[in-house]
């Protein structure tokens, strides 16, 4: 049993964690299974930066999700016996209100005068769904990614609601290396004289900027052992009929290439600045002052941590911390370190890995 995409309507205006306020925000979601009599079978997981609420297919919309291997009957996340929630992050362009909608006050697009977006908008925006389909306690929260350091702001906000919680490559905050990325990435796009300060036509975004952005973000979302294994020095195909000696010579070359050409015009460039941007401002310590007084806010009963040794972006180290702050309060913590070698985005791919990990994590 599942959703297809479905709204709620906040109530007034939304109070931004920085500053500002969005009028009565649109919140899209999804489900699948049915909330028990008892209320306390919902799970709700929390995207990366880009991806939709569409976690898993369902009868309503048979297209595959984006961890459709994960989420489902008789899958880890079994919709037989839980309430599966997946909201589409606030900021973003799959139906909850970000930077591309209109403004209700304006009549215009917000652009640029969107709010400051943090993760922390994002869990309370989630925190308002939960609350409107009826439930008081989660069973899980699952973050993945950006969505891992959401799940941690939304269980250090309500601590109260949530009794487990499965972070998957993840931290409690953005290192250096992550956020230098993401820079990066975000001169790419604003660089683009397409992209002119964010009042570009909807139908002529700034296409290359998004091709370089998705390029590098690529790079640092898989492991350079994958690229010996699975391109080596391997020249393309198709070079021989490019005019521009300098152009996708290397067979990893045009892979990065078909990769940014799926991801252009799919994603709204300035939804990508703000949730890019979300990603570096969280930071666990705010909580308190210090690491260890935001672990000691959190009240689970159970915590499950799952890292990729050949992860850049979000490093095994983090992953250990991650395990080391919440043991403080929480005494059944795990943590696993997955061997595989597609990096960043193992998560997304190496389903024989991570598969077992959270099906023994949630048949405990």
């Amino acid at each position: 049993m599942g959703s297809a995409r479905k709204t709620t309507t906040f109530d007034g205006r939304f109070r931004m964690h920085r500053a500002g306020f969005l009028e009565s925000p649109t919140l899209a979601y999804e489900t699948w299974g049915a909330l028990n009599e008892a209320r306390d079978n919902a799970i709700l997981i929390f995207t990366g930066l880009s991806p939709s609420a569409h976690v898993a297919s369902c009868a309503e919309d048979p297209t595959p999700g984006w961890w459709e291997e994960m989420v489902g009957s008789e899958k880890p996340i079994d919709s037989d016996r839980y309430f599966v929630i997946c909201v589409n992050s606030l900021g973003s362009c799959f139906g909850s209100t970000g930077p591309a909608s209109v403004d209700p006050l304006t009549g215009e697009p917000y652009r640029l005068n969107f709010p400051v977006l943090t993760l922390e908008d994002i869990a309370e925006s989630a925190w308002h769904v939960v609350q409107h389909l009826g439930v008081d306690k989660l069973h899980t929260v699952v973050g993945c990614s950006m969505g891992g350091m959401t799940g941690l702001a939304f269980c250090v906000r309500h601590p109260d609601s949530v009794r487990q919680f499965i972070s998957v490559s993840s931290a409690t905050r953005a290192l250096p290396f992550s956020i230098a990325v993401r820079s990066l990435q975000r001169e790419m796009i604003r660089s683009d004289p397409k992209w002119m300060k964010g009042h570009y036509e909807v139908g002529d975004p700034p296409i290359m900027g998004q091709r370089l952005a998705r390029k590098l973000g690529m790079i640092s979302y898989r492991s350079a052992e994958e690229w010996v294994q699975r391109f080596g020095r391997e020249r393309s195909t198709d070079h021989a009929r490019i005019e521009d000696q300098f152009v996708a010579e290397f067979a990893v070359e045009s892979y990065l290439e078909n990769v940014a050409q799926k991801f252009t015009g799919s994603f709204d460039p300035n939804c990508y600045l703000y949730l890019s941007h979300a990603s570096d401002l969280f930071d666990l310590a705010e909580y308190g002052g210090s690491l260890d007084c935001g672990f000691r806010r959190l009240q689970l009963e159970r915590a499950l941590v799952i890292g990729v040794t050949t992860d850049i972006l979000f490093p095994i180290d983090q992953q250990r911390e991650l395990a080391q702050g919440f043991s403080i309060n929480c005494r059944d913590t795990e943590l696993a370190e997955l061997d595989c070698i597609r990096g960043h985005d193992s998560f997304l791919v190496d389903m024989d890995a991570f598969r077992p990990v959270i099906w023994n994590f949630l048949e405990k």
